[in-house]
This record gives C-alpha cells, sequence and structure tokens, in this order.
C-alpha cells in the first residue's frame, strides 16, 4: 500500500513552500483545461482551433498560457533538488522518475493501439486525427527533461553571477530574433527552444535564493515588452500556436513569449501572499498534494480523453453544433465534465506508474551514461511529438533538429535514454 495523500499531506514540513505545489498543480490545470476548449469539432467530424474561429479570443492567452509559470516551478524545484543530492545521475533518476515512467507507458499503450487500428485499417477520421494530435503535448515533456539536463551548469552559473546568468540566457533569446528577423538567417529561431524556456527556467533558481524582489516590476516590464513587441514587430498576439500562421510565438519560442512569461511570473509572485493563505488550509493543502501526485498522468491522457468524449458523440449520432456558435457554446460545460470523468478513470488505471519510488543510493559515478540517456530520451520524446503514431506503417517521418525521425525509431530513442538514466543512477562508486 502506498502513501495516502493525506498521510504525505499531514508529514509536510513547516518548511516546504506550499505555494510552488500550488503553481505547479494549477499551470497544468490551467493547460488541460485550455486544450478542452480550443479543440472545436465541428458536425463533419473536423478538429479546428477556437482561437483562429473567434481570433478576438487569442487576447485571453496573455492570461491563460502558462506554460512559463511551469517552467519557473521547474526551475525553484530543480535549485532545491540538485543542492540536496549534486551526483550529477542520482539527480537525473530522481528528478525523472515520476516523468518517464508514465511517460513510457503512456507511448507503450498508444503505439500498440495504434499499431492494431493500422493493420485493421482502422485509423481513418477522427481516428487518425487522434493519432496525430495524442503525442504533441509531448513537446512540453522533451522541453522540461531539457531544464532537468542542465540545471547542475545553470545553477552553478545563477550561484556566480544571479541575474547576470539570466541576463545572458535572454540576451541569447534576442539575438536570435534578430538574425531571424532583421538578417533572416535559416534554421537560428530553433535556438529560442533553448534560450527562451531556459531563461525562465532561471527564474526558478533566482526564486529559490530569494532574488525575485520586485515582482511588480517584473510583471511590468513584461507586460509592456510583450505589448510593445506584438504592436511594432512581426510577432503574432496569440501566445499559444495558431493553425498556418507564418510566425508562432510558441514553436519556436519568440522574445514575445519571454516577455508574456516575466509578465506572468511577476503575477503568480505578485499573488503569493494570499496564495499561501490558501493553500495553507489542510483541506486545499491535502487536495494540492493528491493532484501533484496524479498531475504527470492527467496531463497525458486528458487529449485521451477529449478525443474519447467527442468519438463518442459522433459515434452515437449525436449532432454537433457549429464551434462558437450559442448551441456549441452551451454545450461546453458537458463536453468539459465528460472529459473530466474519463481523464479520472484513465488516471485510475494508470497513476501506479506514477507513484513515488525509493530513492536510489546517492552516486558520483554515471554522469556520463546519465548525460546520454538523458539526450536519447530528449530527442525521442521530442521527435514523437512531431510524428505522432499516424502512418507508423508506412515510414511517416518528421525533421528533429534537420534530420528525419519515423515514430518507431522516436520511441525506441526514449526508451533507450530511459533505461540508461535508471541504469546509471543505479551505478555505486568502487
Amino acid at each position: 500500500m502506498g502513501i495516502s495523500a493525506r498521510e504525505l499531506a499531514a508529514a509536510t514540513p513547516a518548511s516546504r513552500d506550499r505555494y510552488i505545489d500550488l503553481l505547479r498543480v494549477a499551470s497544468l490545470a490551467v493547460v488541460v483545461l485550455g486544450h478542452w476548449l480550443m479543440a472545436a469539432v465541428g458536425p463533419d467530424g473536423q478538429i479546428g482551433n477556437l482561437l483562429a474561429v473567434v481570433p478576438e479570443l487569442q487576447l485571453v492567452t496573455w492570461v491563460f498560457q502558462v506554460m512559463p509559470v511551469f517552467f519557473f516551478v521547474g526551475g525553484f524545484s530543480h535549485a532545491l533538488a540538485h543542492r540536496s543530492r549534486p551526483a550529477y545521475a542520482s539527480f537525473l533518476r530522481a528528478r525523472l522518475q515520476r516523468l518517464l515512467r508514465p511517460t513510457m507507458v503512456f507511448v507503450a499503450v498508444w503505439g500498440a493501439a495504434a499499431l492494431v487500428l493500422q493493420l485493421a485499417g482502422a485509423d481513418g477520421g477522427l481516428t487518425g486525427v487522434a493519432l496525430r494530435l495524442v503525442t504533441q503535448p509531448l513537446w512540453f515533456i522533451g522541453i522540461y527533461l531539457a531544464m532537468v539536463a542542465f540545471t547542475p551548469p545553470l545553477l552553478r552559473l545563477h550561484e556566480r553571477w544571479g541575474w547576470g546568468a539570466f541576463a545572458v540566457l535572454a540576451g541569447g533569446a534576442v539575438a536570435v530574433d534578430v538574425l531571424r528577423f532583421a538578417a533572416d538567417v535559416p534554421f537560428v529561431e530553433f535556438l529560442n527552444f533553448a534560450f527562451v524556456w531556459l531563461a525562465v527556467h532561471q527564474l526558478g533558481f533566482l526564486r529559490a535564493d530569494g532574488m525575485l524582489r520586485r515582482p511588480a516590476l517584473l510583471a511590468g516590464a513584461g507586460l509592456v515588452g510583450a505589448t510593445a513587441l506584438v504592436a511594432l514587430g512581426p510577432y503574432p498576439l496569440s501566445m499559444v500556436g495558431m493553425p498556418g500562421e507564418k510566425v508562432s510565438n510558441m514553436a519556436p519560442p519568440t522574445l514575445a513569449l519571454l516577455c508574456h512569461g516575466l509578465w506572468l511570473v511577476g503575477a503568480v509572485e505578485l499573488l503569493r501572499g494570499p496564495g499561501a493563505r490558501l493553500v495553507a488550509r489542510a483541506g486545499v493543502w491535502r487536495t494540492v498534494v493528491a493532484a501533484n501526485g496524479i498531475a504527470m498522468t492527467a496531463f497525458l491522457w486528458h487529449l485521451t480523453a477529449m478525443l474519447g468524449v467527442y468519438g463518442v458523440m459522433l459515434g452515437s449520432g449525436v449532432a454537433l453544433p457549429e464551434p462558437a456558435s450559442g448551441a456549441w457554446w452551451a454545450q461546453v460545460p458537458l463536453r468539459i465534465a465528460a472529459a473530466a470523468v474519463l481523464t479520472a478513470l484513465l488516471v485510475a488505471v494508470f497513476r501506479r506508474f506514477e507513484a513515488l519510488v525509493p530513492a536510489a543510493p546517492a552516486t558520483d559515478t554515471g554522469g556520463p551514461l546519465a548525460a546520454l540517456g538523458i539526450a536519447l530520451a530528449l530527442l525521442g520524446v521530442l521527435g514523437l511529438s512531431m510524428t505522432g503514431f499516424a502512418g507508423l506503417l508506412s515510414g511517416h517521418s518528421a525533421t528533429l533538429i534537420a534530420v528525419p525521425v519515423t515514430a518507431p525509431a522516436a520511441v525506441g530513442l526514449a526508451l533507450a535514454g530511459w533505461l540508461l538514466v535508471e541504469r546509471a543512477g543505479r551505478i555505486r562508486s568502487r
């Protein structure tokens, strides 16, 4: 029997920053809700994007595009975790167990389902769309793997230079966008997957050491910067990717998205006092602890649940109204409730793979093996987020860092990387 959420909540030390845990749960919940809302399936069964149907709603992404908050929280947690477990291999294994285990189970289940569906010739229509879409959120896990991998060197830079380390990463993002938009340098924009997200992650280090002392200034500067860039530059209004757009703020990230991240981090820090008082309540804290224990599983399976709801509706002959019509909005609460119930059922089945496991003994060996493992896992997960499971048997590929990759190859890379990280974390020095 595992430890219950009530027991974990009761055992929480007074020194723990519970507000960080609240932000982690809240940010993932907003992402899930946003995905459920943005999926606009019409009467013909085609999946569109609500933000493209109603462009005026793109402004709400300035509040609800909260991935920067999750990565900021990650930086805070990784700083504390590495200081308590400095050996690289054991640090990686400890941070990645609850991330990679449920991810690999998700990949295995969907991979097997895709194989069966394609062998049976049943991979058309909404099923084919599902095979393409369900892996897209894995990009987030790939980025998060990179953040874990780079935590030790970037934390050392932070400890030496403080805000200067953040400034270097932010300056890199500025340089990339100048080269991209002013000099038209090809492929340089992909460097901002590192510069932008690692800069946001670096803010978590600053938070861990009490160096975010003026959150209002941070929020204001970020908001003004993002507004100016969107108003005057080539940046779109939406802070999430839009179908068919020439420039996306998300893929690859832009300087506008970094400014958006500054605004959000400053905003949540301004709410720190009320948030800390809220999560200090016993009932609220038990809920946060319970949600943290299943957060990754829910994130992995929430698109499966949403597509399942639409599949049942189409299969049972329920009339789907035109997206953004009055009837469509009237159905929103029912669709979200159904998706939440189905997600809960999937979490009940797969949550055990996210359960806490005993920590491996600390080790000062296995670092190179762990580095190779996380690199392979990162490439595999990112590759799979791009290829999806559609065309599994036909050799369908996508380009990852100028190299074509297929879904089977991506799965192999991710699995090999995970196993190497697990192995490296168990090696003891002699």
